[in-house]
């Protein structure tokens, strides 16, 4: 009996010896699917790789369980938590997908077992909600991220996305439309499927997406799901030209295992795919040689494969450095479940030692067959990038590389890494792609709808300023500058649109632009042409084309020309001016009088001659023409003050009186929209403007105050009869009203709040994408010179008749006046000469002669020869003071040279 009790211990020590050699690790994955199948062989391959490695967990095994999900969610949950009963397992790889891994990664949660997928990718599974989950893939944010760069980089602005509805994919598509939208594209429909669609429902979806306007289609599903939309899509003729297909990793992941025994390769053509980017290595390379005998050849190798590898090599390294750090594996009960019935939770254990095996698998740093293996500090695998493919036939093309440190590139992306990360459109590139249909030629992505029934394009039939829009007479044809724009961007755009002119309005007055745009917002009309201008609430409701022609609000008024006058040159100045400016001539010539006139002889003399000279000094300092010195310091600080300001007044006079003589005035106070909303004079504007709401809802500008006007005709009669003060209308129809009305003219700037214009295809429904490229068109042809050509055509066919005389010429009738005061000083002058000299004359003769003479011509000859004598007489005087002063300055100057030379001697002394 004692020995077989010690026969017993000795069993159960070697067995407790065994187990406590043996690490066990768990793998949940539905096995029937191509990517489990290839996981399994993987992973196994793995674990042999690591026991048979002695420099990994010396002195352990290995074990890997694996459990079969079997491609149902709640049964999975279930079986994992049974399983994880019956094995105390230190991690889990997996699950499959993600609705499986929210719940068992609240299951890690509490247990702390690290749970460790390259399937599950969902981008919303959170390390801060789920710490204890670890993807060991790129999720699906980078490859959203990589298909969104994808179409930005085609120009497609629409997308119609295929996805199946569950946790993964659903997230994954709320991820896909924010990046389309950084980069201003728009994810317009997203269709779900069912997990096990039919094919009559994929049928059906396919269908729809037939009749949409977007050609481009991503596909985001399972493998068996994805492979029979493209067998579908092939049979309803939508593999072709025009059409652009983008399948995610799946197809790649399903080529790989199983070649093109899965699907036919026309079901495929043309269809671009990613596949996870796995470096070349010779370790790789050594894997793929492997391989044919680990699965027998009965499946091939994918991307995903070698990810199960190196996570179960992960989980190696992390238990190897968890040991290494004196790490024991050892369980807790969980007593949280204690009293519930049913599963037998009492049996799951909280792992003591989960918390530092998730550090340990958080700080991997090694070399596995997917390249460098680690994680980033927000815990995604580091340098996440994947692979371009492109379909074409039987082969797979490599049309380059994404990668999230520069983006889309035909170089490798660990060539890259090294380099500054370099994300601009400049620097992202592809190699050419064949599409659907086997051609080169870049899809347009979007077709017409309603099988190619022609596009409504609305015109507006105006009543005023036909040169925009108009109606031929008697026909149905319509002409303009917009119309002739718009055929002439048709011809730009590479690919055929049919239309037809819907006309709006009823022709005898002009018809509201805001209803014009209402019936394109609600599809009534494909599009509009015409002269709508582009304000805020518009561009809310449509998409506008690029502005053909600059527009803004202005103000018009009438204009006159003043009749020319004699008095003319008093108008500068106002009364009150005139009367100051003389009143401070007066002062400063009597304020320098004071300041010299102790000082200075120039400024002394009897009171006559000192009342002339101040006359003289202050009006003469109006041309500058003074020529008594100053010699005062307070006199010429005055003086220098007083030009300065002489200065101001003369340049001023004469800007004034060029402007009078020259310029149009205004017949009316306006000088802009403020003057206008300042005053309470009526306002015209054109019917169907939006003018008219702006100046109310804007300007604040009462609605009494406003008056509609139909026609250039009446805009002339209402100003011209001042029933309207001022006109407020776009800038080109003014200027077709002010070609034919020379008597107005526009005063201010333009006044809007925002850039306004007009366009040529102006409105279309809101993301379509013929706005783009009638925007492209319009661009082509406004650098061509070509809509240079059609505005000069329509818009400036007409002026005003040139005036019979130069406005800018001065005729005499303005300085008669002028010329008359001067000749009348002139005459004056001389005759006060000639009364002074004859008065002087006859007091002579008479000393003389005591009588007058007796002969006309005798006294006129002696009254020239008396002037001569005075004159000569005056001459002489000046030249003996000369003379004298001359002799004074000598002896002055002598006396002060011996007086020098005298010093000079007494100094040498």
């Amino acid at each position: 009996m004692r020995g077989f009790v010690m026969l017993i211990l000795s069993v159960t020590t070697l067995l407790s010896d065994v187990f406590s050699k043996t690490v066990n690790i768990g793998a949940t994955l539905s096995v029937k699917t191509i990517s489990g199948e290839v996981s399994v062989i993987a992973m196994r391959a793995a674990v042999d790789d690591i026991n048979s490695d002695p420099n990994i967990l010396p002195g352990k095994t290995l074990n890997l369980s694996v459990h079969d999900a079997n491609f149902s969610g709640f049964l999975s949950i279930v079986d994992v938590l049974k399983y994880m009963e019956a094995a105390d397992m230190v991690a889990v790889i997996g699950p499959f997908s993600s609705r499986v891994a929210h719940v068992l990664s609240n299951v890690a949660n509490e247990l702390h077992l690290p749970f460790l997928s390259f399937l599950a990718l969902d981008p919303t599974l959170s390390p801060l909600q789920y710490p204890y989950f670890i993807q060991t893939a790129p999720n699906d944010l980078y490859l959203m991220t990589a298909i969104a760069e994808m179409i930005s980089y085609f120009s497609y602005r629409q997308v119609i996305a295929i996805y199946t509805d569950s946790d993964q994919f659903r997230n994954s598509m709320y991820i896909f439309s924010n990046k389309l939208w950084e980069k201003r594209c728009k994810l317009s429909y997203k269709i779900p499927l069912l997990e096990f669609s039919s094919p009559q429902d994929i049928h059906s979806v396919l269908a729809n997406v037939r009749s949409m306007e977007s050609r481009v289609i991503i596909v985001h599903t399972y493998a068996k799901t994805g492979l029979l939309v493209l067998e579908t899509a092939k049979r309803l003729g939508m593999i072709k030209k025009g059409y652009v297909w983008i399948a995610t990793t799946w197809l790649t992941n399903v080529l790989d295992a199983t070649g093109f025994s899965s699907t036919s390769p026309s079901d495929i053509q043309g269809v671009l795919t990613l596949r996870p980017h796995i470096p070349d290595s010779d370790k790789r390379q050594d894997f793929e040689r492997k391989w044919k005998n680990l699965s027998n050849g009965s499946i091939g190798l994918s991307a995903y494969g070698l990810y199960a590898y190196d996570t179960v090599w992960m989980v190696a390294h992390a238990l190897d450095k968890f040991f290494n750090e004196g790490g024991k594996i050892s369980f807790s009960n969980y007593s949280r479940v204690k009293g519930t019935e049913g599963l037998n939770f009492e049996a799951l254990g909280i792992f003591d030692g989960g918390k530092q095996l998730l550090t340990n698998l958080l700080q991997t740093n090694m070399s596995g067959l997917t390249g460098p293996v680690g994680f980033n500090p927000d815990r995604s695998v580091i340098h996440p990038s994947f692979d371009i493919v492109n379909m074409v036939g039987d082969q797979s093309w490599l049309l380059g590389y994404w990668s999230n440190h520069t983006g889309l590139s035909i170089q490798s992306p660990e060539t890259l890494y090294a380099k500054p990360s370099n994300r601009s459109s400049s620097n992202q590139h592809l190699r050419r792609v064949v599409w659907p249909g086997n051609t080169t030629e870049k899809p347009r992505g979007w077709d017409f709808l309603d099988n190619g029934r022609p596009l409504r394009i609305g015109v507006p039939l105006r009543a005023s300023f036909k040169e925009i829009v108009t109606q031929v007479n008697g026909s149905n044809e319509i002409h303009g500058f917009s119309i002739d724009v718009f055929l002439a961007a048709l011809k730009l755009i590479p690919y055929p649109v049919p239309y037809e002119f819907v006309k709006f309005g009823d022709g005898h007055k002009n018809p509201s632009y805001t209803e014009f745009v209402n019936k394109v917002a609600y599809n009534v009309l494909d599009a509009a042409v015409g002269d709508i201008t582009i304000i805020t609430n518009r561009t809310k409701a449509v998409d506008f084309t690029q502005p053909y022609i600059g527009s803004g609000l202005v103000v018009v008024v009438p204009i006159k020309k003043l009749d020319s006058s004699s008095w003319a040159f008093f108008r500068p100045f106002t009364q009150l001016m005139w009367a100051i400016t003389a009143v401070f001539f007066i002062i400063i010539g009597v304020g320098v009088w004071i300041h010299e006139h102790r000082l200075n002889d120039e400024f002394r003399g009897p009171p006559k001659q000192q009342l002339v000279t101040v006359l003289w000094f202050t009006l003469s300092t109006m041309v500058f023409a003074h020529r008594e010195n100053t010699v005062s310091t307070l006199g010429r600080l005055v003086l220098i003050i007083w030009l300065f300001v002489v200065l101001i007044i003369n340049s001023s006079y004469t800007a004034s009186l060029t402007s009078i003589l020259t310029v149009q005035q205004l017949s009316s106070p306006i000088g802009g929209i403020d003057s206008l909303i300042s005053t309470n004079e009526r306002i015209g504007f054109q019917v169907g403007s939006f003018a008219e709401n702006y100046m109310i809802e804007e300007l604040n500008i009462p609605k009494s105050r406003l008056m509609a006007l139909g026609s250039p005709q009446e805009y002339a009669e209402k100003l011209g009869a001042g029933i309207v003060a001022a006109i407020v209308d776009e800038r080109p129809y003014i200027d077709l009203f002010l070609a034919n009305n020379c008597k107005f003219q526009v005063v201010g700037e333009e006044f809007t709040k925002s850039s306004w214009g007009f366009a040529s295809i102006s409105a279309f429904p809101k993301d379509s994408p013929l706005a783009v490229d009638m925007s492209t068109a319009i661009l082509t042809l406004s650098e061509n010179g070509e809509l240079h050509k059609i505005h000069d055509y329509w818009l400036q066919r007409k002026t005003c008749a040139p005036q019979i005389s130069d406005s800018n010429q001065l005729q005499l009738d303005s300085f008669w006046e002028l010329f008359l005061i001067f000749g009348g000083a002139c005459a004056l002058a001389l005759l006060i000469y000639f009364c002074k000299m004859i008065r002087v004359f006859g007091k002579h003769h008479s000393q003389q002669h005591g009588q007058s003479s007796k002969s006309g011509s005798c006294s006129v000859q002696k009254f020239l020869s008396f002037v001569d004598e005075k004159e000569e007489e005056v001459s002489k005087s000046k030249l003996k003071r000369k003379r004298e002063m001359s002799y004074v300055e000598g002896r002055e100057v002598d006396s002060r040279n011996r007086s020098n030379r005298i010093q000079a001697e007494f100094d040498e002394e």
